[in-house]
């Protein structure tokens, strides 16, 4: 018998590589050959993609802090005129880091859907249970949205450090353990788990 201890994580890992390996369209037989095809390092792989998945489970936290700051007030969860910003600027430095600017852009932008889902959630959590709403209300400019320019730095590095993991037929699956252990290691609840899901379709890349 497992663990007691064990078992919410092996079923939140199960659950997540599940649902990611179906929609992300991952090939049972392609992973096999890979698994199976010399000089492929696949493990060092899989620990590449932690690399990424660790930086969007930080960047879906702060979504806590974006929706405190915002709540309440007559800010709009929905941004275009920053989010169109975000994809600007993404895309240009992927072209100096030699990678597809629309594919990182798409990448980040699932970031984005992912951070306004969480934030969503946490507002009809508040809506419906006033004693849970933040009692501190961050400063977006000075506090928030520096911590996500950090991130976005280390993420862009780490899809170039990944870029050639990441098109290995077994992404799916692998980004989906990654994202299991993330999600394990920083305690996601429910409705951050579902914004990992959200974060995670662009990320594998077809070769």
């Amino acid at each position: 018998m497992r663990p007691r201890r064990l078992r919410p994580a092996l079923t939140l890992l199960s659950t997540l590589a599940t649902a990611a390996t179906l929609a992300l369209g991952t090939a049972g037989p392609a992973a096999t050959a890979e698994r199976s095809a010399p000089g492929r390092h696949t493990a060092a792989a899989a620990h590449d993609l932690t690399s990424v998945t660790e930086l969007l489970a930080q960047r879906l936290l702060l979504a806590d802090k974006v929706a405190a700051a915002k709540y309440g007030t007559d800010t709009p969860i929905d941004d275009p005129k920053r989010e169109a910003q975000i994809l600007d600027d993404v895309r240009s430095r992927a072209a100096g880091l030699g990678l597809d600017p629309d594919a990182v852009a798409a990448v980040f932008r699932d970031q984005i859907d992912a951070n306004k889902l969480v934030q969503r959630g946490l507002y009809a959590r508040w809506d419906a249970n006033p004693g849970e709403r933040p009692t501190e209300r961050p400063d977006l400019a000075k506090e928030v949205r520096p911590a996500l320019d950090r991130i976005t730095t280390q993420l862009l590095a780490a899809l170039d450090d990944t870029e050639r993991a990441r098109t290995l037929p077994s992404c799916g699956f692998r980004l989906a353990t990654a994202a299991g252990w993330s999600a394990y290691t920083h305690r996601l609840d429910g409705l951050h788990l579902k914004g990992l899901g959200r974060a995670l379709p662009s990320v594998c890349a077809a070769p």
